[in-house]
């Protein structure tokens, strides 16, 4: 590793999948994830990244690309805020669009979600998208400026502008058109 000015790092093959496991890794234990993700190796791809020791910061930049397991995060930029623990404060995706996946469970489908800015605060298990935001799982699609995914309720909030407004699709639940295919 080559030390820099004011304890600054530039992330070699040694660190980088350190950093990128916290990173991966404190989004996969908050959310209702595949236990499956947990045990899986995390890649990271980026054209480069760096490691603030002293503030705890993680920047990658250049087509950045990280999975573990169902997990994929894909933007231009990635910033990791650690706290003194070197725990996973929160995370900044930037692109456009940042997109993220996940199998939130082995009986749904794949969650997919994207927007200019992608934001997981770890203190809140919340996962914000802002600026052409989409959020698709399952037949259901949620579209605004900003959507709020509570990870841990799964519950999901929009708000709009005047540009774009809050969208929501959601199918009809497949057992009551089947019992209503029935009655006929």
């Amino acid at each position: 590793m080559l030390l820099l000015p004011a304890h600054r790092l530039v992330v070699t093959k040694l660190t980088v999948p350190i950093v990128s496991f916290l990173i991966v890794s404190a989004l996969a234990q908050t959310a209702h994830a595949l236990d499956s993700d947990r045990d899986q190796p995390v890649n990271l791809e980026a054209d480069h990244a760096t490691y603030n020791q002293q503030t705890g910061v993680t920047v990658y930049s250049g087509n950045v690309i990280i999975t573990q397991g169902t997990i994929r995060i894909q933007a231009d930029n990635v910033v990791a805020n650690l706290d003194a623990n070197r725990s996973i404060k929160d995370v900044t995706a930037t692109g456009k669009p940042a997109k993220f996946q996940q199998k939130i469970s082995p009986d749904k489908g794949i969650a997919y979600g994207e927007g200019d800015q992608v934001f997981y605060d770890a203190a809140l298990s919340q996962i914000t998208l802002t600026g052409h935001a989409k959020i698709n799982q399952d037949g259901s699609s949620f579209n605004g400026n900003t959507l709020r995914y509570g990870m841990k309720q799964g519950d999901i909030e929009g708000s709009g502008n005047k540009q774009q407004r809050v969208q929501m699709i959601i199918p009809p639940n497949s057992s009551r058109v089947n019992s209503t295919a029935k009655l006929k």
